[in-house]
């Protein structure tokens, strides 16, 4: 009997793999956007298909039709230097009034770029900002939307700023005036009875507005002090480690703060006597009612690590202790960068994005507990926005990639990472069905969301039954469609899993099946060996462990074909599919049933960051993303059933979580650092398909 590896277990992509070390939520982060294509035009819309050896049996990337050319651009681009740096983020130009030029940027970057903060909206043609600048007040940005961004028109924004703007090519040059920073300034705050954890702000003063940025760094390890008893181990810290973090300023910090900041060196800590304890237990040893020595407390990390300038930047590293983030905001007269170190640092909005697309970001409460989660809301039946799977790879089925790149690629306007993979060899684990094709296969009975482009969806546990049926009615189950979950069995691969098929397993016969018959056996060898070619006008059907049996039943020259059907019934009607699990709600009862999807009791237990996507009594689609509850970890799997429940909705879905969890806007992650998302096999993208 061959032994089968369990992927579903110990390689798969799920919040028990991926929440490790990644779970902290903050309100603002800039790292550049992920290779930000600006696809507006016909020809690039044309050539983002995939290649045309597998357009046969792979659908196109593209959803919708291919954006018109634009009019009256007079120049556009996917480049900004700023101040001498040059980033990605998607431009255009616009012939003005009296030959005036306008200068648009994608929301995405300039939020990113240049520190903006966006403010509540209901009208999506108007983008109120907050940039040391009154929140009574605010500026407001009027915007567009073209291909998949929306655009802010920042050229009065510039001109007060005292920006210089020139366009060059491919890329916009900013050049910004010469900022000083005459102080940095750190308080400690009293810490409220409602949030234990001390909390800080640092004052930033600078003698004039200028772009920042905020970005989360990896876990910083804490030096073990030795056990000065040789026979006894040095016992693991049960703290969870402080994170970096950065504040990036385009300025230059007065002298006498890079001193005041600049790490001390420190005496190297002399090493404790080795044989004093051992003597010690020898001649007195340890009685009931003989007190043992407390451990010195830990001394604790300064916030502010280093302030140092690279590049007429000035950087001011933190080290942020757990259950805390950065949550920066700015203010005018005196100009100043305020940064508070907080549990609870998500700024809660409600954003009006596009004509049927609400951005919205709120802490849940669920008994005791907060939760910030950040949303969509999405009317699928407004004119123009649909919803299509998309996965990573253009040239088949293997392959993961950060969300951002995916989405863009796509030409998404917005998303979600989808179901759960093989993290180690890129392979699905789950459904995913797209314009009628199957992609991938179901495995496990697991939770899956369905829907048409009407707006109708449905949401249950999936099955999917094929049989092959062979000479004299003989029939044969099929219990994996292009699959990486590997079981003893037969399982089928198409050209949507790629040009070639390499086994999975060991020892397994492959069949070639050309035009509804068989035309080749195979020994597959062993893992990785050999690649298989798989006929466009065809399939493989790979035979494995006890199934190898079947191969006798099935010679070369016999007529083959397949029946195939979904359990339940209904999802057959729907052209498009994504699974993942487990289900959570139906009919707005909770339906969490997690040990019947074969997830493991530690992913059941395990408190992480969720993805989710639902439905609501009017019909509108929610993806959602749940991070850490404010002074913990995030939602286990109940918790996460119940959040969605408060939230209103009607049948609700888990989808990959963890460091997969990643939802998308405009060119930019709205709940997390792209630096601190994993790559992903897969997700569900919404377009906006343009107004004919």
């Amino acid at each position: 009997m061959v032994k089968m590896p369990n992927c579903c277990q110990s390689e798969i992509s799920d919040g028990s793999a991926n929440a490790k070390g990644e779970r902290r939520f903050f309100r603002a982060t800039v790292s550049p956007i992920l290779l930000t294509v600006l696809c507006l035009t016909t020809t690039c819309a044309t050539n983002a298909q995939e290649s045309p050896k597998i357009t046969k049996f792979i659908p196109r990337l593209i959803s919708q039709s291919p954006a018109p050319p634009l009019t009256g651009v007079a120049s556009s681009g996917n480049q900004i230097s700023l101040n001498g740096r040059t980033l990605p983020g998607t431009w255009l130009q616009r012939p003005g009034k009296s030959g005036q030029v306008t200068t648009n940027i994608s929301d995405g970057a300039f939020r990113q770029l240049i520190g903006v903060n966006f403010l509540n909206s209901s009208n999506s043609a108007k983008q109120p900002i907050q940039w040391f600048s009154s929140v009574t007040k605010p500026l407001v940005l009027a915007t567009s939307l073209l291909g998949a961004y929306r655009y802010l028109d920042i050229t009065n924004f510039a001109q007060t700023s005292g920006w210089q703007i020139q366009a060059n090519g491919n890329t916009l040059v900013i050049a910004t005036p010469k900022t000083q920073i005459t102080n940095i300034v750190q308080s400690q705050e009293p810490p409220e009875a409602s949030t234990p954890l001390q909390q800080s702000r640092i004052l930033v003063d600078l003698d004039r507005p200028t772009p920042w940025q905020v970005a989360q760094g990896s876990a910083i390890a804490k030096p073990q002090t030795p056990s000065s008893d040789p026979d006894t181990p040095t016992p693991k810290s049960t703290t969870p480690p402080n994170r970096e973090w950065t504040i990036t300023l385009d300025g230059i910090a007065n002298p006498v703060l890079i001193e005041r900041y600049t790490p001390q060196p420190s005496a190297a800590p002399t090493a404790p006597p080795t044989l004093l304890p051992n003597l010690l237990k020898q001649l007195l040893p340890v009685t009931p009612t003989q007190p043992i020595p407390a451990a010195p407390a830990p001394i604790p990390e300064p916030l502010i690590q280093q302030v140092e300038v690279v590049k007429n930047q000035t950087i001011i590293s933190l080290s942020v202790p757990f259950g805390l983030s950065p949550q920066v905001s700015t203010v005018a007269n005196p100009n100043r960068l305020i940064i508070d170190i907080r549990p609870d640092p998500l700024e809660e909005r409600d954003i009006t994005w596009a004509p049927g697309l609400l951005w919205r970001q709120h802490y849940v409460n669920l008994g005791t507990q907060r939760f910030p989660v950040v949303w969509l809301e999405v009317n699928p039946r407004k004119f123009g926005l649909t919803l299509k799977p998309m996965w990573a790879s253009p040239d088949g089925l293997a392959g993961t990639a950060p969300l951002i790149q995916t989405a863009q690629r796509y030409l998404a306007v917005a998303g979600i990472n989808g179901g759960y993979f093989n993290r180690n060899n890129k392979l699905p684990l789950g459904a995913i069905r797209r314009d009628n094709q199957w992609l991938s296969g179901p495995i496990l009975n697991r939770g899956a969301i369905a829907w048409n482009d009407s707006g109708q969806f449905y949401f249950g546990r999936l099955t999917l039954e094929e049989t092959l049926i062979a000479a004299n009615e003989q029939r044969l189950s099929i219990l994996f469609l292009n699959s990486g979950y590997v079981q003893s069995g037969i399982a089928r691969y198409t050209s949507a899993w790629g040009s070639t098929y390499t086994p999975l397993t060991d020892n397994e016969i492959i069949l070639v099946v050309q035009k509804n018959q068989i035309t080749q056996q195979l020994p597959g060898g062993k893992v990785g060996a050999t690649a298989v070619p798989i006929p466009q006008d065809g399939y493989l059907l790979t035979l494995r462990a006890n199934a190898t049996s079947a191969a006798s039943q099935l010679p070369i020259g016999s007529a083959v074909s397949i029946s195939s059907t979904t359990t339940p019934a209904d999802f057959s009607r729907y052209p498009h599919i994504i699974g993942a699990g487990p289900l959570l709600i139906q009919n707005r009862q909770v339906v969490l049933d997690a040990k019947s999807e074969k997830f493991s009791n530690a992913f059941i237990a395990e408190k992480a960051i969720r993805s989710g996507i639902c439905t609501t009594a009017t019909g509108t689609l929610m993806i959602t993303a749940t991070h850490n509850r404010v002074g913990g970890y995030g939602p286990n799997l109940a918790e996460h059933a119940q959040l969605m429940q408060l939230m209103g909705c009607v049948d609700a879905l888990n989808l990959d979580g963890g460091s997969s969890t990643s939802l998308y806007l405009g060119g930019q992650l709205l709940d997390r650092s792209p630096s601190t998302a994993a790559r992903v096999h897969n997700g569900i993208g919404i377009f906006l398909q343009p107004r004919k």
